[in-house]
This record gives C-alpha cells, sequence and structure tokens, in this order.
C-alpha cells in the first residue's frame, strides 16, 4: 500500500531520531495494527525490546496519510495482547 508523510510526521520522526525505513519495515510488517476512528495504528517492538513504534495513519484518504510517528517505553500500556 502507498503512504504519503504528512509534514508533522517528518518533524516527529527527525525530532524523535526515527528513520523512514524503520518507519516504512513497520507499515510493511508490522506485529500489531490497532484500528480507531478513521486511523490505523501500526505498532512493532523495535529489536533491541525496548521501545515501541507507533504510526498512525489515517486511511480515509487515499493515498494513506501517516500523520504522526513516535516511540515509546511504555510497551505493555499500548502493546495489545500477548508481548511476543
Amino acid at each position: 500500500m502507498k503512504y504519503i508523510f504528512s509534514k508533522h510526521a517528518l518533524e516527529q520522526m527527525q525530532l524523535r531520531g526515527i528513520n523512514r525505513m524503520t518507519v516504512e519495515d513497520t507499515l510493511t510488517k508490522p506485529d500489531q495494527i490497532i484500528e480507531k476512528k478513521g486511523k490505523k495504528i501500526y505498532q512493532s517492538i523495535l529489536s533491541d525490546n525496548n521501545y515501541l513504534i507507533r504510526i498512525f495513519v489515517n486511511i480515509k484518504k487515499k493515498p494513506n496519510i501517516v500523520i504522526t510517528v513516535y516511540k515509546t517505553s511504555k510497551i505493555s500500556k499500548y502493546y495489545e495482547n500477548k508481548i511476543r
């Protein structure tokens, strides 16, 4: 699926030190997708297992728009079901 990145998402990626390849990998092969109110949240636990990357995508627009991206250490707060 094709995505475009909002200006906000690109700024947040730069500010938070999240590279585009990590985002694209998560969009392609997420550990989990949560759908809420016209948005999908793509999530993956990063390889070092210390952070969860969360990518918010507006699925009502075509192509889909990446709204924002961040990583968090609060994995159990956001990750639904069992953690791999």
